[in-house]
C-alpha cells in the first residue's frame, strides 16, 4: 500500500476526484436535464411516486461517515455498473416503442449512458490507485428486466433517472471526502471530516 501513500500517488487521487467531481456535477446537470424531457415525452406526471428500481442500490446510505474511501469507491462503481446496464435496457425500449420518431430522447439517453460508462471507468482508475483493483463484472448488474407494461417501463425509466441524479451527488460528496488530504485515503474519516 506504499505506492498510494506516497505524494505523486496522493497528487494524482486529489486530481482524479477533481475531475470526477466535475464529471459528476456535469452529468447531474444531463440527468436532470433528460428528466424533464423524459417526463414531458413519456407522458408522465413529474411528481409521480416511483417504488425502488431492483438492482440499483439506493444512494442514501447508512453510516455514510463510518465509511471507508475504498467502501465508498465500490460503492459507487456498483451502482454506476447498474446504471450502465439500465440506461441501456431503457435506450433500446425507447428505440423499440417510438423508433426513430423521438430521436432527441434517444441522443440525451445515449449521451448519459456515455457519460455513466466513462464515470465508471473513472471509479475504476481511482480503485487501482488504491492498489485495489476493481471487481470483476461477472454476475454484476441488475437481474434480466422481468415483463413490464409500457407504463411500468416508463415509470421505472423515471426510478433509474431520478436515483441517478442522486447518485450524481453523492458521488462528488465521496470524491470530496476522498480528496481530504489525510493519514490514508482507505482509512475511515475523523468525525470532524464527516459531512
Amino acid at each position: 500500500m506504499a505506492a498510494a501513500d506516497s505524494p505523486s500517488a496522493a497528487l494524482r487521487r486529489r486530481d482524479l476526484c477533481s475531475r470526477g467531481i466535475r464529471l459528476a456535477g456535469k452529468m447531474r446537470s444531463d440527468v436532470i436535464d433528460l428528466l424533464d424531457t423524459y417526463v414531458e415525452r413519456q407522458g408522465l406526471d413529474a411528481s409521480a411516486s416511483v417504488a425502488a428500481v431492483e438492482g440499483v442500490p439506493a444512494a442514501a446510505a447508512e453510516r455514510w461517515d463510518e465509511q471507508t474511501g475504498t467502501q465508498r469507491l465500490l460503492d459507487n462503481l456498483a451502482a454506476y455498473r447498474a446504471f450502465r446496464a439500465l440506461l441501456a435496457q431503457m435506450l433500446e425500449e425507447q428505440r423499440e416503442q417510438l423508433g426513430e420518431a423521438d430521436a432527441a430522447l434517444g441522443r440525451a439517453l445515449a449521451a448519459v449512458l456515455l457519460q455513466v460508462s466513462a464515470f465508471a471507468y473513472h471509479l475504476e482508475e481511482l480503485l487501482r490507485l488504491e492498489s485495489r483493483g476493481p471487481p470483476s463484472e461477472e454476475g454484476a448488474g441488475p437481474p434480466p428486466p422481468p415483463h413490464l407494461s409500457l407504463f411500468e417501463r416508463k415509470l421505472r425509466g423515471l426510478g433509474v433517472l431520478r436515483e441517478l441524479a442522486q447518485w450524481a451527488v453523492r458521488s462528488a460528496r465521496d470524491l470530496r471526502q476522498l480528496a481530504k488530504p489525510g493519514p490514508g485515503s482507505s482509512s475511515a474519516p475523523s468525525p470532524a471530516e464527516s459531512p
